[in-house]
């Protein structure tokens, strides 16, 4: 699949035109993940956002008192890391590949001088990066009154 087809059905990207689909592509390199291999790490920075194209991840945070907890899943067509490329905190959850995964990996500065040079194109990003946020948020929550 060719990276521009990858992002477009991505939900983070929906709406953008096949013009800035085609200059954020340009930006994209492919990465594969065997099984159990980490794609990032709670606490290291943001270098980039994870498109995944095949495959599944997981996504764990571990707590202050070493619990792990799963907080989702993700398949093809999704992304993951968004948030630390956009505020350039730290990764507040680690993400293991289930199993043989495929990603596109767009570099943290390559997102940010797009969304610079295209300010328009944060209002098309933005909700979808406060929905996920609330569903992990929502996610938290729950594993917490769980426990």
């Amino acid at each position: 699949m060719k990276p521009e087809e990858a992002l477009k059905q991505v939900s983070l990207f929906e709406g953008l035109s096949n013009h800035h689909i085609k200059i954020l592509a340009k930006s994209c390199t492919e990465r594969a993940f065997e099984k159990d291999e980490f794609l990032v790490r709670q606490g290291n920075p943001g270098i980039g956002l994870f498109i995944i194209t095949s495959g599944q991840v997981r996504v764990e945070k571990t707590t202050e008192g070493g619990k792990q907890l799963t907080l989702a899943t993700h398949r093809a067509g999704e992304v993951i890391g968004e948030m630390a490329v956009i505020d350039g905190a730290p990764r507040t959850a680690s993400v293991v590949a289930q199993e043989p995964t495929t990603c596109l990996v767009l570099p943290s500065w390559a997102f940010n001088t797009f969304l610079e040079e295209h300010p328009k194109v944060a209002l098309h990003i933005l909700p979808v990066v406060v929905r996920r946020f609330r569903e992990t948020n929502e996610a938290l929550i729950g594993l917490k009154h769980a426990t």
